[in-house]
């Protein structure tokens, strides 16, 4: 059968990636896909939070309204704490501290540590309501999936790690993609409607006849 490449643009904040993630990993054995994890930060640091949200408080109440909705559809609602991050003593917290994470994983294990420390520092944040803008935070998560404490900070310090971010923020750029979850198959184009477990089997069904 052939294989299918899917590049999977996503941000640790954002909920409805939280959703697509459990999916796709589904699919990922079920179709033998081969999943490339993009970083796509939707807010950088507190400033261009608060240039999109125009407050603390406006930004973490209007997320949480889309969590709320999120969290109607997902697969493991019982994982989206919506009251927990409502009463989190910290400002709603950016998305590029985590991705650096994703990035220095990826940099010591691959395209696997990259997606088991997304999921995990989703876990953090959706469940456990932690600051995943503190890198104190992301160390933490990436000790306790057995990353050795130095090697990580070294990667997650290095300028090669934030470049490999900038790098994924180009890709998104040339293939258009304004908005997460984005899943693109690389060999046809297409680009996945992030729907239920069956809906996106049976777009993948569709792309592998294209190119069989």
């Amino acid at each position: 059968m052939p294989r299918l490449t899917i590049d999977f643009f996503h941000d640790v904040v954002c909920c409805w990636c939280f959703n697509i993630s459990s999916r796709m990993r589904s699919l990922a054995a079920e179709f033998d896909l081969d999943i490339r994890h993009r970083t796509f930060v939707l807010q950088a640091d507190r400033a261009e939070m608060a240039a999109r949200w125009g407050s603390s408080e406006a930004a973490r109440e209007t997320i949480l309204g889309h969590w709320t909705v999120c969290r109607e559809v997902s697969d493991r609602p019982e994982l989206v704490d919506i009251e927990a991050m409502r009463a989190a003593p910290f400002d709603y917290p950016h998305g590029m501290t985590a991705a650096l994470g994703c990035k220095a994983a990826e940099m010591l294990g691959g395209q696997g540590a990259h997606w088991k420390i997304f999921d995990r520092l989703q876990r953090a944040h959706l469940t456990e309501a932690r600051n995943i803008a503190d890198p104190g935070v992301v160390r933490d998560v990436a000790r306790s999936l057995g990353f050795e404490t130095t090697a990580f900070a070294d990667a997650f310090d290095a300028p090669a790690t934030a470049e490999a971010v900038e790098a994924d923020r180009q890709r998104a750029r040339a293939l258009q993609v304004r908005s997460i979850p984005a899943l693109i198959v690389r060999e046809t184009g297409a680009r996945l409607v992030n729907r239920t477990r069956d809906d996106l089997a049976a777009q993948l069904r569709s792309s592998l006849k294209l190119i069989a």
